[in-house]
Order: C-alpha cells, then structure tokens, then sequence
C-alpha cells in the first residue's frame, strides 16, 4: 500500500493548517483561499488528500510523516494567528482607503475636465438683483415674472448638473 494511501489524524490535519495560516500571513494566499484549503484541509482523509492543499504552495513537505520522525516545535503559536489577521485586516483597511482616494482624485479629475463649477449659475445672483430692483421699482407684477424665471433657471441647473455631470 502506497504511504500516500494511509489514513491521516488530526495532527497532520493540525500541522498542515498551521502551514496554510503562515503562507497567509506571508502573501501567499488570499483570505478566501485559506478559508476554501482550510475546509479541504479538515475534510482531507489521506495523506494524498492532504498533500494537494498545499501542493502549489513552496517550502511544503509531505503532510505525513514516520511516527518516528519528531518535528521540532514550531516557533509560531496562536498569537502569530492573531498578528497575522491584525496584519491583514490593516492591509484591507489601507487598500480601502487607497481606493477611495483613486476615486476621490478621479471624480475631480472629471470635475474639472468638464468645467464644472459649484454654486449657482451667475445669472441667478443677477436675477435675485432684478427681482428686488423690480419689486421696489415696478411693483408686485414684474417681481412675480422674474420669479418664476429665476424658480426656473434654479431648477433648470439643478436638473442640468444632476444628468451632466453624472460621469
């Protein structure tokens, strides 16, 4: 019978995620591949089975040893699981930020691409001016008139900004 062929236990399963947690910690695995060869891991029943979560992974030895064989204790424990998470979740928080900046810097890119400006138009200012010029001068008629103008040309670079500049 082939070693490969041998029923394995919860130490060699054990000592194979410990070395899948360390090529995550390295780089070498995103969260969701340790999570996917972890289950692979603890559902593995051979040796051989074993053996192909961390094929494509360097540095790896059979998963099964000769009960003879002794393996030196391993320097990392459960605090360099936890370092490691620390280190990831820093490193997704950064890329988050770094991807919100691109787009922050892209958006006024755009903004300034297509001239656009904030505030109102200046003819807003210039119509609010005759509104009150005509209400002291001309009456209640003629401010009714630029009103409504002025209601429409708000309304108008409100529409107009919304779909324009959507990008």
């Amino acid at each position: 019978m082939d070693r490969n062929d041998l029923r394995i236990g919860d130490a060699e399963r054990e000592q194979t995620m410990a070395a899948l947690r360390e090529h995550f910690a390295q780089g070498r695995l995103t969260h969701e591949e340790l999570d996917e060869r972890l289950d692979t891991a603890l559902a593995a029943k051979t040796a051989r089975d074993l053996a192909q979560v961390t094929a494509d992974l360097p540095g790896q030895e059979p998963a099964y040893r000769d009960p003879a064989y002794r393996e030196p204790a391993s320097p990392y424990g459960a605090g360099d699981w936890r370092a490691a998470m620390h280190a990831h979740r820093a490193q997704v928080q950064a890329m988050r930020h770094a991807q919100r900046e691109m787009h922050r810097a892209a958006w006024m890119a755009r903004r300034h691409a297509h001239g656009h400006r904030r505030g109102p138009h200046p003819i807003l200012p210039v119509l609010g001016a005759l509104m009150v010029i005509g209400l002291i001068v001309g009456g209640f008629g003629i401010f009714k008139v630029l009103f409504v103008v002025w209601l429409g040309a708000m309304v108008f670079g409100l529409v107009h900004r919304r779909f324009h500049y959507r990008g």
